[in-house]
């Protein structure tokens, strides 16, 4: 290693508030997240109160340039995989950087003197606009609607061992930010703009007394254009190395396509767009298991009948419905009830992740981090 610091960040207001955290450079050959951070570190914004903090992530696959040593960073944050790291049963190099980065955040954590925050910075191999990235939460959506980008919901639920469900499980509100193509000028500003504005989102700063947030709102916005603010995914075209996937060139991070357009070639054959809709992070790099996702504008009337029927609690009425029970923190669908109930159903009140199993069907959902924090000593 060259010496690069974990610790890019670290500011204190005199009055207590919330806790701002932000992991750049997750994945090696994504530097612009933490060269954000230093940027932010040398503004020294004058806070109204709370703590702000900023990590490198995979140090050792940012000084090698890679997207990772022996396995995905982003994808090493599942409770097995956090304890085996801290227990220093895993060799891999990911582990060691679970256990120092965890030991960093924790105690971050354990130092808050209100609401914690934590915002995820990466780039994406494609080019295209800015956006963001939700677990499907109320707290999370209100959170995101702060920021002029487009914001995808339901794909962090499509991906096991990402930070922010483990930050999620802490009680932390959580926000991914895809700045724009590796190392592009462009990215690097983005991601910039994006401290700033999370800065006033989440109280820390005057936004009326900074111009910096007015201007990076108004980068942010110019950069989504005509785009949804709120954007759905359907799913996701999993590929292992074998499959020989090549994406089609010239899709952006975000692409409208239309139905049967092509997307990709695999050894299987020709893969065809399902629909109209959006392709989202194709994959144009050498590492990765995600091809693409798919999805679709979320509009307000479906958000908006989604939060009356959360605060309602009406999915509490979801294990009266033939076939489907609770099981602890999942729904049990049976098989012939999944044929039956539209997936929307349960995506309405955030039931994303879909797990098939030999009996049933479970259908799980991101836990609220308000609901998770009051659970917390």
């Amino acid at each position: 290693m060259n010496g690069r610091p974990r610790a890019v960040v670290e500011l204190h207001g005199e009055k207590s508030g919330p806790t701002l955290i932000f992991v750049g450079g997750m994945h090696g050959n994504e530097p612009a997240g933490v060269e954000a951070c230093e940027k932010l570190a040398a503004a020294e914004p004058k806070l109204l109160a709370g703590d702000v903090y900023g990590f490198a992530g995979n140090l050792r696959a940012l000084d090698a340039g890679y997207r990772y040593i022996d396995r995905d960073f982003n994808r090493s944050w599942t409770p097995a995989l956090v304890e085996r790291a801290l227990s220093g049963k895993d060799g891999a190099s990911e582990a060691f950087e679970v256990r120092e980065l965890a030991e960093d955040i924790d105690a971050a954590v354990r130092a808050a003197r209100g609401p914690v925050f934590f915002i995820d910075l990466h780039t994406t191999s494609a080019a295209g606009v800015p956006f963001a990235l939700i677990g499907d939460t109320l707290p999370h959506r209100d959170f995101a609607a702060s920021f002029p980008l487009p914001v995808i919901l339901g794909l962090e639920e499509q991906i096991d061992g990402c930070l922010t469900e483990w930050m999620s499980a802490k009680g932390a509100v959580t926000l991914v930010v895809e700045g724009g193509q590796h190392e592009s000028a462009e990215a690097q500003a983005n991601l910039e703009a994006v401290t700033w504005t999370c800065l006033a989102a989440a109280g820390l700063i005057d936004a009326a007394a900074e111009p910096k947030v007015a201007a990076a709102n108004d980068r942010l916005a110019r950069a989504r254009g005509e785009l949804p603010h709120f954007i759905e995914v359907k799913s996701r075209h999993a590929i292992a190395e074998a499959d020989e996937f090549v994406m089609e060139p010239g899709f952006a991070n975000i692409a409208r396509v239309r139905r049967g357009q092509l997307l990709a070639r695999d050894r299987h054959g020709l893969v065809h767009a399902p629909a109209d809709g959006l392709v989202l992070l194709p994959l144009y790099q050498k590492q990765g298991d995600d091809g693409f996702f798919f999805g679709t504008e979320l509009g307000g009337l479906s958000l908006t009948a989604s939060r009356a029927s959360r605060k309602l609690k009406l999915d509490s009425l979801l294990p009266l419905l033939p076939g489907v029970r609770r099981a602890g923190d999942r729904l049990a669908i049976s098989p012939k009830a999944a044929t039956i109930y539209p997936q929307a159903l349960f995506t309405h009140f955030g039931y994303r992740r879909r797990t098939a199993a030999e009996t049933n069907v479970f259908v799980s959902r991101r836990v609220d981090p308000t609901r998770q924090s009051a659970r917390s000593p």
